[in-house]
């Protein structure tokens, strides 16, 4: 029989990540890893010897993949912060981070200790059925930011936020069966699964897929046509938000008790970053709970971007969530919700929850948004979000013909936090998606968003950048307008 004092002993991983030479190791390759980083300090432009590589492997990836890339984007392997090497030597401000994901930028020490302490896991990826404590640490510490402000209480681990979404939905059928129909906003994303697609409002995004799911589209909040319905004593805004309320009113009524959730992008993401005051959200989500709809918030892109870690908290609407999926920056994505939501055995699972590194990894990433000092009105977040928009104005103030007015445009700047869009040429969506082009050329790597008006949208990772980033990014962005502007 062992003795006391050999069940304490170590177990081998513990003795093996504990162990000098490991240690010693991990820091010898981040110590390296910093040395690369030190030479690459600004924006440079594509080696003439590079070119020929850089177009066979473009012809390479057309063929294998059966079309051709938006971007010629290769990433050499290091980065410096927002600044990233690619393949054809260039260095350019990543500015879109992967649609989100890389808040703490390229080759972030710290996250890359993480990783490599990750990689020295037994597996590369964990499942639901066999995982290592790595998963349950990741959870316990995404459900314990989430809890704070809301009743949200489980989380339930997935390899993609899309998948994330279709255990939220499962959920809410589950709990409201038989209701079958879903509300959704007007120009939502959900993901590229057949079923998310078909809740997602891009008809482009369904073109040949059978239809199974019956989805009811309510409007998003528009500022513009909110101001438009000022009336006398009556603010444009109380109007459009009872007019909102009384469409959502019109589908229950019209099918009643057959709706089992009502899925809230509270800043909407491909839709052009969107925002609606709290009001409007609250006057919806009070509608869903007299009627016993779920609130389903899908926070794949809003996620430790906003003034607070979870866009809800930012709303102070934490008390109305059912259920909210989280991804992108968390690197492992999840579905938290309710002990009532809590799903019967069976309903959710699968393979994998995640690799091992991107647990480790993920973990640390949320460690590191609780405990900076991102958030709140005077956290970097808002901070950064003012600059840019300070930036961007001071080039529309110098050049107003590049910004047209358009009825459908409130403001040439919208978003909140991380999420930021600008809307040049009037959102026409030739130029914008153009300028997107002209702005990789130039050395900033963005996107584009929205559906009449297109907007130049950016998801900077802010998790590394400084003020000081900020004057080359808005020469970039000036330097590509005027080009654009030439052209057309």
């Amino acid at each position: 029989m062992a003795n006391s004092t050999s069940t304490m002993e170590r177990l081998a991983s513990e003795a093996m990540l504990s162990n000098d030479g490991v240690q010693s190791a991990v820091r010898s390759i981040v110590d390296e890893l910093k040395r690369a980083q030190s030479t690459i300090t600004e924006v440079r432009p594509p080696r003439e010897d590079r070119a020929s590589s850089v177009e066979d492997m473009l012809e390479r990836a057309a063929e294998v993949r059966g079309r051709g890339m938006y971007y010629p984007y290769f990433s050499a392997g290091v980065g410096n912060g927002p600044l990233v090497e690619l393949t054809d030597g260039s260095v350019k401000y990543d500015l879109i981070s992967g649609i989100g994901v890389h808040f703490f930028g390229h080759s972030d020490p710290d996250l890359t200790e993480a990783a490599i302490e990750g990689a020295l896991a037994d597996t590369v990826m964990q499942g639901n059925l066999q995982m290592n404590d790595d998963a349950i640490l990741f959870a316990e510490t995404l459900a314990k930011q989430a809890s704070r402000t809301s009743k949200l209480k489980h989380a339930f681990l997935s390899n993609s936020g899309a998948m994330a979404n279709e255990n939220a939905l499962k959920i809410a059928f589950q709990k409201h069966a038989p209701a079958c129909r879903v509300i959704a906003f007007q120009d939502c994303f959900m993901g590229r699964t057949w079923t998310m697609a078909q809740l997602g409002d891009s008809a482009a995004g369904r073109v040949g897929l059978p239809l199974n799911t019956m989805v009811d589209y309510m409007p998003f909040y528009d500022g513009a046509a909110a101001k438009a319905m000022s009336a006398g004593d009556v603010s444009g805004q109380t109007r459009y938000i009872d007019m909102c309320r009384w469409h959502l009113e019109q589908y229950i009524n019209r099918y009643p008790k057959q709706h089992a959730c009502f899925v809230f992008e509270l800043i909407q993401g491909e839709g052009g970053f969107r925002t609606a005051p709290r009001e409007f959200h609250v006057a919806l989500m009070e509608v869903c709970r007299d009627n016993d709809i779920a609130v389903w918030t899908d926070e794949v892109q809003t996620f430790g971007r906003t003034e607070q870690m979870f866009c809800f908290e930012s709303l102070d609407l934490g008390e109305y969530i059912d259920i909210c999926s989280v991804g992108k920056m968390s690197q492992v994505c999840a579905t938290l919700y309710t002990a009532d939501y809590n799903p019967k055995p069976g309903l959710i699972a699968g393979t994998f929850q995640g690799s091992s590194v991107g647990l480790r990894v993920g973990r640390r990433v949320i460690e590191r948004l609780r405990d900076g000092d991102y958030y709140g009105p005077n956290g970097s977040n808002a901070k950064h979000h003012a600059r840019f928009r300070e930036g961007i104005r001071a080039i529309a103030k110098r050049h107003p013909e590049w910004f047209p007015a358009n009825d459908k445009v409130l403001d040439i700047v919208d978003g909140a936090g991380g999420m930021m869009r600008f809307t040049p040429f009037g959102g026409a969506k030739e130029p914008v998606v153009n300028l997107c082009k002209v702005l990789y050329d130039e050395g900033a790597v963005t996107f584009y968003c929205g559906h009449d008006p297109y907007h130049v949208r950016m998801l900077p990772p802010l998790g590394v950048m400084d003020d000081k980033h900020w004057d080359p990014i808005f020469e970039i962005v000036e330097r590509a307008l005027a080009k654009q502007a030439s052209s057309m």
